[in-house]
């Protein structure tokens, strides 16, 4: 029996609002007054730090019209940003599995299963979370886990600014790149058509029935 999934798209947002969004949704699943969600959106310019960050990695070149926040998530500093898809998966894995790795992996999954429908080779690397083509990274995870109920999720980039990236050290990682669907390809590509194939392999990792209210 599949579950259902409730799909939001929230378009394009400030980070505070759609920070408040989840994390009132994620209470109301927690309650069990709501259906595991996924929300997805694209943020202003910001700069998240996770609970275990090193706010050394946010560097005095960090543009400044970027906003940055302390987030309960795990993982250490990320940028988010337009021309990037986040998705913020709110599940009670009480219906799936009880297991950190297993969710962290299916989320790394579900990134590598879309870009190989563009084409694109991922992987991931021995030791470090996320999502890599060659040795520059594309997708990035961090999640929050209360009571076997998820916030936070994942982030690809898609047509994203990567100069801002220059100004932290990205989930702490000196050696290694940040890339794109847009640099790989050589073009913008379409945000709803990614969104479409993130849907499919969604569907996949967590028995996605149907989508819900997204645009």
């Amino acid at each position: 029996m599949k579950n259902d999934i409730k799909v939001l798209d929230l378009g394009r947002m400030d980070y505070q609002s759609a920070w408040d969004y989840q994390k009132g949704y994620h209470q109301q699943v927690l309650l069990g007054e709501a259906p595991d969600t996924l929300i997805f959106v694209e943020h202003e310019p910001v700069y998240t730090l996770g609970k275990n960050a090193d706010e050394n990695h946010l560097l005095q070149s960090a543009p400044k019209d970027a906003k940055v926040f302390n987030v309960e998530r795990g993982g250490d500093i990320t940028f988010h940003g337009p021309g990037q898809i986040v998705g913020y998966p709110i599940l009670d894995l009480h219906r799936y599995k009880k297991s950190v790795s297993w969710y962290m992996r299916s989320l790394e999954q579900v990134i590598i299963d879309t870009l190989a429908l563009f084409g694109i080779e991922a992987e991931l690397k021995d030791g470090l979370t996320g999502v890599w083509v060659g040795d520059e990274k594309i997708g990035a995870q961090g999640v929050r886990i209360s009571r076997w109920v998820t916030m936070h999720g994942f982030a690809l980039n898609v047509n994203t600014d990567l100069t801002y990236f220059g100004g932290i050290v990205p989930c702490g990682i000196f050696e290694y790149g940040i890339t794109s669907m847009e640099k790989i390809l050589g073009k913008k590509q379409e945000m709803t058509a990614i969104k479409n194939s993130i849907f499919k392999t969604f569907d996949q990792a967590f028995r996605l029935r149907e989508a819900v209210g997204v645009n």
